[in-house]
């Protein structure tokens, strides 16, 4: 994939001194390293808004469903005005192509799940979802979002940037392509993908794209949008991809020698053991397609899901 994928973010993350302190919250990983393969939209809620930095720092009060954004000294109440360039924010965000979106942890406009919500009187919930983040994610319900907290985690950062990739994927397709014969493609090329997710989204995708001849384009690719990034939404784990490996070794029935066979269930079981990570058994496959040529195989973006400098592989 040639173009870098847009992806919006928390303007505080790339280093730009923005939050009400006056500092910055640099994310290494996400300005030099993802940084490579995405073209990052910065937004900050609260300077674009108009407040000016450094500033009073704000919190989210009342209703954890319904809060509003007041400042902790002197209690101005900017709840309207948020909201308000929350939504004419987000109707400019429709025009930029994005493909997911990493927001700022814990922050009162930026936070996705979590924040703080204080009570007129009591202890505060972490209930809350920042005005922004809520705007944003009420409009672009399928694109996959995240929050710099959450990305350290290795399982949560590999199944995100595999998100922001097949969405890109799919995008690109929707916009050059959309006929039946391509989605036909499209879910070919993702199915041992789609299967280290849930198999039980696979089969209704696998339904799904056998009945397309049946059904309105424009909803048979709706349909299928939702479905796929509700599925992807769901965590690889060791026990799927333990399963979708045993499945691609099925592919090698007549090529592999028994030293050969006996290698990959090795490295499979040891990865079931969590002995190696899932990056051990994927190259010794690729390994084996490139031998072979094995056709099917050779075709499924499950043995490259994202970019390899990424080395997310390495950590799960």
């Amino acid at each position: 994939m040639s173009e870098l994928i847009r992806v919006g973010i928390s303007t505080c993350l790339l280093g730009e001194q923005v939050r009400y302190d006056g500092g910055h919250k640099l994310d290494h990983y996400l300005k030099e390293t993802l940084g490579r393969f995405v073209e990052w939209v910065p937004v900050c809620p609260e300077v674009e808004y108009g407040l000016p930095t450094p500033r009073e720092a704000m919190r989210l009060v009342g209703d954890p469903e319904n809060p509003r954004l007041v400042t902790t000294r002197t209690g101005v109440d900017h709840t309207a005005g948020m909201q308000r360039w929350a939504r004419s924010r987000v109707d400019a965000l429709t025009g930029e192509d994005l493909c997911g979106f990493v927001f700022k942890s814990k922050s009162p406009s930026s936070g996705m799940a979590r924040v703080k919500v204080y009570p007129e009187s009591g202890i505060p919930a972490n209930r809350g979802v920042g005005i922004f983040a809520r705007a944003f994610m009420e409009r672009f319900p399928l694109l996959p979002v995240e929050e710099d907290g959450r990305l350290h985690d290795p399982r949560l950062r590999e199944n995100f940037i595999e998100r922001l990739f097949v969405y890109r994927r799919w995008a690109a397709f929707v916009r050059d392509d959309g006929s039946l014969k391509g989605l036909i493609d499209f879910h070919a090329d993702h199915k041992l993908l789609i299967m280290s997710h849930s198999p039980k989204h696979l089969r209704v995708l696998g339904k799904l794209v056998a009945d397309g001849k049946g059904m309105r384009r424009t909803k048979l690719l709706e349909t299928y949008t939702r479905t796929l990034m509700e599925g992807l939404g769901l965590l690889a784990t060791v026990r799927k991809n333990t399963n979708v490996l045993q499945h691609m070794l099925g592919y090698f029935k007549k090529e592999l020698s028994p030293d050969e066979k006996q290698e990959l269930l090795d490295v499979i079981e040891e990865y079931h053991r969590s002995l190696v990570p899932l990056l051990v058994p994927v190259v010794l496959f690729q390994h084996y397609v490139r031998k072979y040529d094995q056709p099917y195989l050779k075709r499924q973006h499950y043995l490259n899901p994202h970019a390899a400098e990424l080395m997310l592989r390495n950590h799960v």
